[in-house]
């Protein structure tokens, strides 16, 4: 497991990825609710913009290996490259993991009504997978970390507001609406909404399949060896 603690060491080594890992999540136990919407407290509706931001930013160290040329030499060293990638994933997956549960539990110490808060957790954490992998698929579009970093940012933005996490989707048409249903951030919009009203397990478990099926989609994408 040499290389996955390598990878846990590695995400927290510089200021900016200490600081945006760390504290953001605990600033978004602090935000208030809604006067109407979201029925979570804004730090909830939006922590999953954080989770989006955190994956690119943890991904974006494989494409910087990939630039250096360590995917390249893996070829003749004695670390297969299905070792390094799981490996830096599941870095990447426990660091998340625990800005979930600091973020569902912070909110329970301080008092934020979180209807049911094991359910946030694990949406939470199914959003999460989700993220890596849409992110790892990302990064194997790109060369370059910085330009990576900031189309994506871009990305996030549409994703996040056509997907229901900003705007309530009843204000969109129509077209808007079904296209929506398309991509990962309308299913955790769905999901926070269950949360907060559902009593129907079959939803909260179709949603959650939903993300799985997104993530077992990207990983393949992703996992696909680059060696440029």
């Amino acid at each position: 497991m040499t290389i996955f603690y390598f990878a846990l060491k590695r995400s927290f080594g510089n200021l900016t990825n200490l600081i945006f890992l760390s504290l953001t999540p605990i600033v978004c136990i602090f935000f208030p609710v809604g006067e109407y919407w979201p029925l979570l407290p804004y730090g909830y509706q939006y922590y999953g913009i954080v989770i989006l931001f955190a994956a690119i930013r943890l991904t974006s160290l494989i494409l910087e290996d990939r630039a250096k040329g360590v995917i390249k030499r893996l070829s003749v060293a004695p670390i297969s490259y299905f070792r390094y990638l799981s490996q830096n994933l599941l870095a990447y997956s426990v660091i998340l993991i625990i800005q979930c549960a600091i973020v569902v539990g912070g909110g329970l110490i301080w008092g934020q009504e979180l209807y049911q808060p094991l359910s946030l957790l694990i949406l939470y954490i199914s959003f999460s997978f989700t993220a890596l992998a849409l992110a790892l698929a990302w990064i194997t579009l790109y060369r370059n970390k910085d330009s990576s970093f900031l189309v994506y940012m871009a990305l996030i933005f549409l994703v996040v507001v056509m997907g229901g996490v900003m705007i309530p989707l009843e204000m969109f048409p129509d077209l808007l609406k079904r296209v929506a249903v398309l991509l990962p951030t309308f299913w955790l919009s769905e999901g926070l909404n269950w949360v907060a009203n559902g009593d129907d397990a079959t939803d909260f478990l179709l949603i959650n399949g939903v993300l799985w099926l997104y993530t077992l989609i990207f990983v393949v994408i992703g996992s696909t060896r680059r060696m440029q």
